[in-house]
């Protein structure tokens, strides 16, 4: 009972409030893969390339199929006048002879002349032998070619020839006499001919050539050729050039969004890291970075809240450093005193008495240096260790064994409640959950008088979020009401009077707190409750995540 107990209260300068709720890793990870695509930044910056490219690649595809289709239609406007001009001929009197009919040069010429002369087309008629007999560039007043250049003053001489420009000439005009003589030659055979090919100037030209007959027999073959090609392929360029335009403007503002919205961002927050590493700040803080719902402001949050945890830590350290450094400074100057009075003693007593108190504080300074060791390397083994699923009722019982085997006479037997038909199955850490119903055990047997009991309990809660709860209860004098909350504290004691000096150092519910914590559960502490209210002993339980259900 609290009449019955030494209280040392927590010193309140070494209350920290518990760590902040607020969204867990899971949720944030949940959120993130449930996200439509996956990322929603990154499909914007995808979607908006994939739009530059398709609209470039598709207005090039629909130029193509165009310019493809006038080629085409060319063609067939040139294959129906071609056709109409070779039945005149054939029919008309550009043909003499018999019984062996052939094209009249001088008809067939005049023929051309009063029937084709349309701007930008050429017609050429070819006798059965495949020279040429009519052209009509020839028979009509125009005169195709470039205009001459200026004259030049009185007095220059003339310009040198280039003799590569000439010999380049000269084989451009062979290619392109070569391709029209296959033409015609082809259509001689009978076979109507269309395509494009190279004039003697060099231009490209829609060419279709046509058999002349008179009845079966071919007399000749006449070629009609459209030299606008060239500006079919301008126009098509030109026309190509607005949509290049679109898709560099797209590039363009892809581009600005991804500086704008991605590289900036990244750049405050690693500014801001700078500042935190310099030790300018504590925590990174950009409200208006945390706002948004991509993955910047996933990372600002998830950076604010690393730095927010590792200030915490740090508070939490230092905290520690002061609470341990007073602890330590206890025992010290007991043991100062206890050598500056050994020289003045005089009886063998006092000596001796002096020599147990010496004994005394060197136990708790070694006691207490192994508990500052084990809670210092705490965070790194629960770190360490991948967590696993673990039946809490093999795990109770191996504890119960071992209490059991190192059982000493007159010490609280250990006892343990599992009930068979319990889900006790949570996802941790068996290491260091041993340690934390190790240390509830050993500070129960600590208050528990000579010959009392222990008792372990497992069951389960659904209606908890925390459904597997273990429970340990003791028959000693209780916790004080005012201390329920602080016996898990560092360095906070609370012993029977006439307990062994120096032998808990107050960290083992602290441990067991961090331990339970980590592993996403609570613990907390109640008095057991006579009917009439007497305190009858105290009662602590450990309340854990199911497997899986911890997020």
């Amino acid at each position: 009972m609290a009449s019955d107990t030494d209280t040392a209260k927590a010193d309140p300068a070494r209350l920290s409030a518990r760590e902040g709720g607020g969204e867990g890793l899971g949720e944030r990870i949940r959120r993130r893969v449930n996200r439509l695509g996956g990322s929603r930044l990154g499909g914007f910056i995808l979607a908006l390339n994939l739009l530059s490219l398709l609209i470039l690649f598709g207005g090039a595809l629909a130029l193509n199929e165009w310019r493809r289709g006038l080629v085409e239609a060319r063609q067939e406007s040139l294959m129906v006048q071609a056709e109409l001009l070779a039945n005149l001929l054939g029919v008309a009197q550009a043909t003499r002879g018999e019984p062996t009919p052939a094209l009249n040069p001088t008809d067939a010429g005049l023929l051309l002349r009063d029937n084709f002369i349309p701007t930008g087309q050429r017609a050429r008629l070819y006798d059965q032998d495949g020279l040429p007999i009519a052209d009509s560039f020839q028979v009509s007043e125009v005169i195709p070619g470039s205009p001459l250049p200026p004259a030049l003053p009185a007095g220059t001489p003339p310009p040198r020839p280039n003799a590569r420009e000439k010999a380049r000439d000269a084989e451009r005009q062979t290619r392109a006499e070569a391709e029209l003589a296959a033409e015609v030659q082809r259509a001689l055979d009978g076979d109507p001919q269309a395509g494009v090919r190279l004039s003697e100037n060099g231009d490209q030209v829609v060419s279709v050539s046509i058999p002349v007959r008179h009845v079966q027999q071919v007399l000749g073959v006449l070629t009609l050729e459209a030299g606008d090609v060239d500006e079919i392929l301008n126009a098509q360029r030109w026309a190509l050039f607005p949509f290049a335009l679109v898709a560099l403007a797209v590039s363009l503002l892809s581009s600005l969004l991804l500086h704008l919205f991605v590289a900036r961002p990244v750049m405050r927050l690693s500014r801001a890291a700078d500042e935190v590493r310099m030790q300018r700040a504590r925590a990174i803080s950009l409200p208006d970075l945390e706002d948004r719902k991509d993955e910047i402001g996933d990372l600002a949050r998830a950076l604010e809240t690393m730095t927010e945890t590792l200030s915490t830590r740090m508070d939490a350290i230092e905290g520690f450093a002061a609470d341990v450094s007073h602890e330590i400074k206890n025992p010290l100057t007991s043991i100062r005193s206890a050598l500056e009075t050994l020289a003045l003693v005089k009886t063998d007593a006092q000596r001796e008495k002096l020599t147990a108190l010496l004994q005394q504080d060197v136990r708790r300074l070694d006691r207490l240096i192994t508990d500052i060791s084990n809670a210092s390397r705490l965070d790194a083994e629960l770190s360490r260790e991948r967590p696993r699923p673990i039946d809490m009722g093999e795990l109770l019982a191996e504890v119960a064994h071992i209490y059991e085997a190192t059982a000493k006479p007159g010490e609280a037997k250990v006892t343990l409640s599992a009930p068979p038909g319990v889900d006790g199955r949570v996802v941790g850490q068996d290491g260091p959950l041993g340690q934390v119903f190790r240390n509830l055990v050993d500070n129960a047997k600590s208050f528990s008088p000579a010959g009392a009991t222990v008792r372990m309990t497992l069951s389960r809660d659904e209606t908890d979020a925390c459904p597997v709860h273990v429970r340990v209860e003791d028959d000693g004098p209780g916790i004080p009401p005012d201390n329920l909350s602080t016996v898990f504290e560092r360095f906070y004691t609370s012993r029977p009077k006439g307990a062994a000096f120096g032998s808990n150092s107050g960290l083992g519910l602290s441990i067991v707190r961090q331990i339970v914590e980590a592993h996403g559960g609570r613990v907390w502490a109640e008095n057991r409750l006579a009917p009439d209210g007497t305190v009858q002993g105290a009662r602590f339980t450990v309340a854990l995540p199911a497997a899986g259900r911890r997020g």
